[in-house]
């Protein structure tokens, strides 16, 4: 184990397994101390509604919900920044062009005559959009939940964020540059509850996206079954597989990228190179130095920063479909070559001037991705996040006729003898 900055290993087999063990025990639930806090917040409020939201918007946030109205969203707007408004608008310009070349859209074929079939595609009713408050105000997420939700036909998008002494122009903007149908201040389990079961003037949702702290996460995982949620989003997370080629500073730079979000974000770096780990590691504390972040990286990297040495990209790559990791940069001499064989990512950056951060704010895909190894399973937020898909069935008695033997009988399998006079009454058999 070397002594350098980011801690080095060399893969043998059980190395490699131990860093991954040891990321994902960092994905820890919620402690039960705040999920029996939230529990009784969402029981209250689904018992007695706006009286309860009130109280505990007065009691936490220091001011009952209110609506932001929409000469505030102007005034927001225009005091914003000229150069972060020009780039909120170019963001939500991009994402808008890439969520709307994925779009599902309604479709149907004929099977037979008489049988047609297919699939009718809308978005929800009604989304609410969590936006943290405080130091955590991130414009760009307002965008990265937001517009995707539009261009899926979304009715009405509700954004609730906790009301602030000064509420950050960059938020109020990106949600009207994003078309917010509606703001409210309110943050909070008590701004989840209020969308999970209504609340007098605010609505009941069909579903809640949007990041949080624990207890936004908690009561999020709460609501699951009463309305729909996005994902609960474990510590953020990068990935490198750099080669020989791979340029040390930007390497070093992209892995501290991650490691500054939160002492639990993670940065790891897959190699077939120690003399290359040793460089990006070099650059990594050279750079740390500088940062305003550097205490809350510096905990990130001693924690859950890892370099792993292997003989070959290949056994890297293989890693790397284990960890599945939120974000997975690919910074080799042919990137492409790679991409077949990494099944398991939120989003993958090929080469060196695709950065993470070219993700987190232009480039259009979602920035919301599956954390904590659940990129195996599970997709980053999209058009498809906010559309509810229904199958239509249409036959004509022709086309049923041929069927029916079939349908008794498996019916009559199943002991459902009324499925099966659903069919015969029909045909009078």
């Amino acid at each position: 184990m070397s002594a350098m900055f980011l801690k080095t290993v060399q893969a043998d087999g059980t190395a490699e397994k131990n860093v991954i063990r040891e990321m994902k025990q960092r994905a820890a639930a919620a402690r039960s101390d705040i999920e029996k806090t939230v529990a009784a917040v969402m029981a209250d409020v689904q018992a007695r509604g706006m009286e309860a939201v009130k109280e505990y918007a007065e009691k936490f946030d220091g001011v009952a919900p209110y609506e932001v109205t929409a000469e505030t969203l102007e005034a927001a707007y225009a005091r914003c920044d000229r150069a972060v408004r020009a780039a909120l608008e170019r963001a939500a310009a991009n994402i808008h062009d890439y969520h709307e070349q994925m779009l599902a859209r309604t479709w149907e074929y004929q099977r037979s005559p008489g049988a047609c079939l297919g699939q009718t595609v809308r978005g929800l009713t009604r989304v609410g959009l969590y936006v943290p408050g405080g130091t955590a105000a991130y414009p760009s997420s307002v965008l990265m939940n937001a517009v995707p939700a539009k261009v899926a036909g979304v009715e009405e998008l509700i954004m609730v964020t906790p009301p602030t002494e000064n509420m950050s122009d960059a938020v109020l903007a990106a949600a009207k540059i994003a078309g917010v149908d509606r703001v409210i201040a309110v943050g909070g389990t008590q701004a989840i509850a209020a969308l999970t079961y209504g609340a007098d003037w605010i609505p009941q949702v069909d579903k809640i996206v949007g990041p949080g702290n624990a207890y936004v996460a908690a009561a999020k995982k709460m609501a699951y079954g009463t309305v729909d949620i996005d994902m609960i989003a474990g510590p953020s997370e990068v990935l490198v597989i750099a080669d020989r080629t791979a340029n040390p500073t930007y390497v070093a730079a992209d892995l501290l990228s991650q490691a500054e979000h939160d002492r639990l974000a993670s940065a790891v770096l897959l190699t077939d190179s120690m003399e290359q780990a040793q460089a990006i590691s070099a650059e990594m504390e050279r750079m740390a130095k500088t940062l305003p972040r550097f205490d809350i990286i510096q905990a990130s990297i001693a924690g859950y920063g890892c370099a792993v040495v292997f003989d070959d990209l290949k056994a890297a790559c293989e890693m790397a479909n284990l960890v599945a990791p939120e974000h997975l940069e690919v910074v080799t001499e042919d990137p492409r070559q790679w991409l077949p064989a990494l099944k398991n990512a939120g989003a993958i950056f090929l080469g060196q001037y695709a950065p993470e951060p070219l993700g987190d704010y232009m480039a259009g895909p979602c920035h919301v991705l599956p954390t904590s190894g659940t990129a195996r399973f599970f997709s980053p937020l999209s058009t498809d996040t906010f559309l509810k898909k229904t199958s239509v069935i249409e036959y004509s008695r022709d086309a049923l006729e041929p069927l029916a033997d079939d349908i008794i009988a498996l019916a009559k399998c199943e002991k459902l003898d009324a499925h099966a006079n659903s069919i015969a009454v029909r045909f009078g058999k």
